[in-house]
């Protein structure tokens, strides 16, 4: 099944308020598998990009630290909190 179909299944199934939480909190869930595991991966000094969601250009930068929710990014410029789940791994590497 592709995300078209997940979502037309969705808009047009006759779903109670019960059902489409358990869809929200299944949904929540994965969500949170997917950062934990984004999170694993980053080491401090890993180089990492991501869209900024006031700009949208992509911005480079390296890991300084992982928190729990948010890791902070040194482009150079500035430190930026970012969510684990928007940042993807570059080539560069920084001691």
């Amino acid at each position: 099944m592709n995300i078209t179909q997940i979502n037309t299944a969705i808009l047009q199934s006759g779903f109670t308020n019960d059902e489409l939480t358990s869809i929200i909190d299944a949904v929540k869930f994965a969500r949170a598998r997917l950062t934990d595991a984004n999170k694993r991966s980053l080491r401090i000094g890993q180089g990492v990009s991501f869209t900024s969601s006031r700009t949208g250009q992509t911005i480079s930068g390296t890991v300084r630290k992982i928190a729990i929710k948010f890791v902070t990014v040194d482009t150079g410029a500035g430190l930026w909190r970012v969510p684990a789940n928007m940042l993807t791994l570059t080539e560069k590497e920084y001691a």
